[in-house]
């Protein structure tokens, strides 16, 4: 069987590495061998996550009645719907850092519908 010079390359290259393959470092001083099965190690502790867990405490609920009558009167759930809807107040600048360059000035708007687009707005 003919050998191409690519496989031949890569058989000769394949024999040179594999004993650094096998080969493996000595294991450090003073830290155990993980391969050996008798070697010294320290035991294994838990610590709860939860162990320095602090309760907030009680929060005070008030009365559901209380709760719905002043939902009833600032407008029901049209109230919250109107303030979810409202946009969010735009962030303060940080001081200590320089303000961003103007951003360039949008293409002016097609007069007109736009094609496919006629149905909007006639419900």
């Amino acid at each position: 069987m003919k050998l191409s010079t690519h496989h031949g390359l890569l058989l000769a290259a394949w024999l040179a590495a594999s004993p650094l393959v096998h080969a493996q470092a000595a294991p450090k001083a003073g830290k155990p061998d993980p391969s050996d099965p008798m070697a010294v190690v320290p035991a294994a502790t838990y610590s709860s996550p939860l162990a320095r867990y602090r309760s907030a405490g009680e929060t005070e609920l008030g009365s559901w009645q209380e709760v719905n009558q002043t939902v009833t009167r600032i407008g029901g759930w049209r109230a919250y719907a109107r303030e979810a809807s409202q946009p969010e107040p735009p962030a303060q600048p940080d001081a200590s850092r320089p303000a961003p360059a103007a951003a360039p000035s949008p293409a002016p708007a097609a007069s007109g519908p736009v094609p496919g687009h006629g149905h909007h707005g006639k419900h």
